[in-house]
């Protein structure tokens, strides 16, 4: 199988509710901790890898999610890196040498 590497950023409008100003971000991150697969969280759109059919599902989820909490719309921009199986570098592999 292909192992993707992807980033994705979701932007829901309006980002929370009047009492969590990201709550409608958070779900869609949620979304993503809770799929099992290796993700980071930056401060401006979320890293996850696995299998690819896996990845694309749960982008789909994490972007549905921001909508299902009454955000009016939501827009996710998406990066990926996928190659040859065994190719792919993970999260850990492309931050290590900036990490302390």
């Amino acid at each position: 199988m292909s192992r993707l590497l992807v980033e994705i950023q979701c932007l829901p409008s309006p980002p929370g509710t009047p009492d969590d100003r990201h709550a409608h971000v958070e779900l869609a991150i949620a979304e993503i901790q809770r799929s099992g697969l290796p993700y980071e969280v930056g401060a401006l759109g979320t890293t996850v890898e696995g299998e690819a059919d896996e990845v694309w599902a749960l982008l789909r989820r994490a972007h549905e999610a921001c909508l299902a909490t009454r955000a009016e719309s939501a827009v996710s921009l998406i990066k990926g890196h996928q190659a040859a199986p065994g190719d792919t570098p993970g999260i850990h592999d492309l931050v290590a040498g900036f990490r302390e």
